[in-house]
């Protein structure tokens, strides 16, 4: 059977370009077919990734079969995944978050969790000499990988190695990082197509924090008063995506990627009380400014509190 290959609910740039990379590598080095599969609309600077490298978007699934073998990339967090993953044959784990547990497995399997910026660095770290073999379709999307996940090395999360993968794809591919990254950045703040809801779950993954679960989202953008501008009606549609994912509050942050700053959204009491212990600052009205946070995996998530 044909190994699927997958990331995330929610599919940013590193969650649909991990997968097409992956299946590549099993296909024409491993020898073993593979395909790369999506759990959602990929977002537009996933999407920009895809054009610009010539890929056709990967199917779109629901679910997975029983016994079905997969490879798992960027989580390993199964409320991130298909609701029927355990009952699926995983072969592999590809990730760089901390580890969540709840996932089983049919017998061993290879687990790769490293604390690098992008799945795409540890890919092309564990290709190892085949990794020169990638074609150019393939390099540049792990090089869009890494600068979406890195923020063009502003993300705290950045490592020298993940920087130093990088300037060698960018080199092999003859492109400007800077110049490449901006047509990035412009093409993921393109927004203004997407509705409220699609907006808040465009980048969206669920935590709980002492009993409360949040949908924490990040809209990731050079042009913020895109978003910023349609505060009161994304503030409105908090309540109808609360209903819909079964949970407690929405927390949106737009993250200035020139700024280096992130502003979150306050529509109430609960996210006031959150703000205010969890980043040390004082809200007041329905935006907060939060200066040099730009990762949702370094510096949201591990400091929530309620």
């Amino acid at each position: 059977m044909t190994i699927q290959v997958f990331g995330h609910k929610s599919p940013d740039t590193d969650s649909t370009g991990s997968p097409i990379i992956w299946s590549w590598y099993l296909n024409e080095v491993k020898g073993e077919a593979a395909t790369p599969v999506l759990l959602g609309e990929p977002n537009t600077e996933a999407a920009f990734m895809l054009q610009r490298w010539g890929f056709e978007k990967p199917a779109i699934i629901a679910d997975v079969e029983a016994d079905a073998p997969v490879v798992i990339v960027d989580t390993n967090n199964p409320a991130e995944l298909p609701a029927s993953i355990n009952s699926a044959d995983i072969r592999a784990i590809i990730d760089h978050h901390k580890l969540v547990g709840g996932l089983e497995t049919k017998g061993p399997i290879d687990i790769t969790v490293r604390p690098l910026a992008c799945t795409a660095t540890i890919m092309h770290d564990l290709m190892g000499a085949d990794a020169a073999k990638m074609p150019e379709a393939i390099k540049g999307a792990a090089l869009t990988c890494i600068l979406s996940d890195t923020l063009e090395f502003r993300s705290p999360t950045t490592t020298d190695h993940d920087r130093a993968v990088a300037e060698a794809l960018a080199a092999d591919l003859g492109l400007d990082i800077a110049a490449y990254a901006a047509e990035m950045f412009a093409a993921k703040s393109d927004v203004s197509a997407f509705s409220d809801a699609e907006l808040i779950r465009m980048d969206s993954k669920e935590y709980e924090v002492d009993g409360t679960k949040f949908r924490v989202s990040v809209l990731e953008t050079t042009a913020p008063e895109i978003p910023l501008g349609r505060i009161d009606s994304l503030i409105e549609t908090f309540a109808t995506v609360q209903a819909e994912d079964g949970v407690d509050q929405v927390l949106l942050f737009v993250v200035d990627i020139l700024k280096e700053e992130a502003t979150l959204l306050v529509p109430n009491d609960l996210v006031k009380t959150v703000a205010e212990k969890s980043f040390g600052v004082t809200a007041s009205g329905t935006t907060v400014v939060l200066p040099g946070v730009m990762s949702r995996k370094k510096q949201i998530i591990p400091n929530l509190k309620v």
